[in-house]
């Protein structure tokens, strides 16, 4: 057993929550004046593909460039209002119980929780303090004045997963060969080949053929629960309590979408 910390590392999206967390905030930005009914409703089918398939790293890639651009001008102080005060409303009934449950074994054994994520900072962070995560790795845009430039200062995205994970080991003294990972992606293949224990968890069609060929692990999540009767939550603080609304449609979508329309039209 090693005599250094632990940890055990989590990607986010449809292995702690059972969708996109960018995804679950459109009808949010919407209303708070960010994106259009149009792109909402785009966002639906975007979001069933998703759910379905996921994205490989092409329509990552384009994702990146069209995100980058749909953010443009955003005012930061909005965003992270919005993401504050409808944070419980959208993602807390989205959450693994078996994620949970997991997360709750991995303390027990005095492990860290590390939240890696390609989503956003503004989405990811506040979504990691809610379910106690020690640290959080996740995609950071720039911001000048205030606002979104459209460019991309740090992608949490595929190898650069694997690169943070060392970063943290170097300076949290993490041993890697014993600590835990967890994705659903195969472009999280170089994350989980960081760790010595990693499991696939609702694998998409590569990363279970890896996940068999290397006898890792398959894990399979599909009871969403309430966290509320899991893990006691601090009281809201609604700041823009007219934005909380419901729906898991997604902002994330409509770049999806963007990418696969631009792909097919190639």
């Amino acid at each position: 057993m090693s005599s250094r910390p632990t940890a055990a590392f989590f990607d986010l999206d449809k292995t702690i929550i059972a969708k996109s967390s960018t995804l679950a905030f459109s009808k949010p930005f919407q209303a708070g004046g960010l994106i259009s009914r149009r792109a909402v409703l785009r966002s639906a089918y975007a979001q069933f593909v998703y759910a379905v398939g996921g994205a490989d790293h092409d329509q990552m890639e384009k994702m990146r460039a069209f995100m980058s651009q749909l953010c443009a001008g955003w005012d930061v102080a909005t965003v992270r209002e919005i993401v504050a005060d409808t944070l419980y409303n959208i993602v807390e009934p989205l959450v693994y119980d078996e994620a949970v449950s997991l997360m709750a074994e991995h303390r027990l054994a005095g492990r860290d929780i590390v939240i890696v994520s390609t989503s956003g900072a503004e989405v990811v962070e506040p979504i990691g303090a809610m379910l106690g995560a020690d640290r959080v790795v996740a995609t950071r845009l720039e911001i000048v004045d205030g606002r979104y430039t459209g460019e991309i200062e740090y992608y949490a995205y595929a190898e650069e997963k694997a690169r943070a994970m060392a970063d943290l080991a170097r300076t949290e003294g993490y041993d890697l060969d014993a600590s835990y990972g967890y994705s659903d992606s195969s472009t999280d293949v170089p994350m989980l080949e960081a760790v010595g224990h990693p499991h696939a968890v609702n694998p998409d069609k590569e990363l279970r053929r890896v996940a068999t060929s290397r006898g890792w692990p398959v894990l399979v999540f599909d009871k969403p629960v309430a966290l509320r009767s899991r893990v006691p939550l601090p009281p809201r603080t609604p700041t823009l309590a007219a934005l909380a609304v419901g729906g898991a449609l997604a902002l994330g979508g409509l770049v999806w979408t963007n990418a696969r329309r631009r792909r097919v039209g190639d």
